[in-house]
This record gives structure tokens, C-alpha cells and sequence, in this order.
């Protein structure tokens, strides 16, 4: 005999997958919206960046393409693209370093090795959600620039939902990746 149980009323998230996002998207599901990240399998609208976030972020991606040059490596930085992190993780870092610069579609998380977020007013979620997020998704090296704060919060060795190892540089200070090779940044300009 079939046992019946009771009726849940209770509200429940449904979770998203990135196929799912990527399908809403390419059918105009959110062009309303400036921008929309997935995270953990749920929809975010990102607001409008201001000229402190915007600057710093800029600041930021000349620092780091001018010490990849002089650097021997394989990577370009790039600004606002979306990284397949997981499948229920599509954000939309400031910026990121790509072996992978050109293609079609998201870039490929096998092919980064830093994603940087600036935080203007969503300090608290970049070291918590996104911080997961990254973590969970093996992103070697993850930096948030703490624009009001003004120091570079800097998190690598992944493990779960967290990173092992984090420290934080004042903004003026020279900034060395962890885990890339030969790479110092100039961060005088922010």
C-alpha cells in the first residue's frame, strides 16, 4: 500500500543549471537586465559600475597586461567575460587571465589561472559567494580589490568551498600571483 504524505506548502529555490542560464540567455530571457551572473545555481542581476569600481578595475588590467609582458607567459588578461566555472556556475569576473583569449562561448576555467573581482559596494559577496564559487570550482588564484578598503584580498590553494591560503596587499604595494610564475603587478595607480 502506498503511503500518502503530507501536502508541502513551504516555498523552495529551484536551481539552475549553466545550460539552462546559457539557454534563457540566448532567448532574450534577461535582456532587460544590464548584466545577470549564475551562482550556485541561482540567478543574479549585477548592478551598474561606478567610476571608483570602474577605474580601479581598469587600473588593474594595465597593471596586469604590463607585467605579462615582460613576463614569459601564455595568458591575457581580459575584462567581463563569462568563465564556465561549473554546471551551476556562470559568473561574470572584472577581469581574468586566459590562455584561451579567443574562441566562441564562455572561456574555459581550464584555461585560467587568476580571476579578479573589484569591490566597490559587494565586498561581502565577493568574499563569500563568489569566494566559494571560485574555490569550488578549482580557479587556482583569486584576488578581490577592495576599492573602499583599498588593499588586494589574495586567495589561492582551493580546497571545497574556501582557499587555503589568503593574505592582503595595500594598494601602492607591489602584488605577486601565488601561483603564476614571474608575475608582479604595479598597483601605485589604484
Amino acid at each position: 500500500m502506498t503511503e500518502l504524505l503530507p501536502i508541502d506548502t513551504r516555498l523552495h529555490r529551484a536551481k539552475f543549471t549553466a545550460a539552462d542560464f546559457e539557454l534563457l540567455d540566448r532567448h532574450g530571457a534577461f535582456s532587460a537586465y544590464r548584466k545577470t551572473e549564475l551562482i550556485d545555481g541561482e540567478i543574479y542581476f549585477v548592478n551598474a559600475q561606478h567610476r571608483p569600481h570602474g577605474m580601479v578595475k581598469m587600473r588593474l588590467y594595465d597593471a596586469l597586461r604590463d607585467a605579462l609582458r615582460q613576463a614569459t607567459t601564455i595568458y591575457t588578461p581580459v575584462c567581463e567575460v563569462t568563465l564556465a566555472l561549473s554546471d551551476a556556475d556562470r559568473p561574470e569576473p572584472d577581469i581574468l587571465l586566459t590562455s584561451e583569449p579567443d574562441g566562441e562561448g564562455c572561456v574555459p576555467l581550464s584555461s585560467v589561472p587568476l580571476v579578479i573581482e573589484v569591490a566597490d559596494t559587494t565586498l561581502e559577496e565577493d568574499l563569500g559567494r563568489k569566494q566559494r564559487a571560485y574555490a569550488r570550482g578549482g580557479v587556482p588564484e583569486y584576488w578581490v580589490a577592495d576599492v573602499k578598503g583599498r588593499t588586494i584580498h589574495r586567495m589561492w590553494a582551493p580546497l571545497f568551498n574556501s582557499y587555503e591560503k589568503t593574505d592582503t596587499t595595500a594598494f601602492g604595494q607591489p602584488l605577486t600571483a601565488a601561483t603564476i610564475p614571474g608575475l608582479t603587478i604595479a598597483t601605485t595607480a589604484l
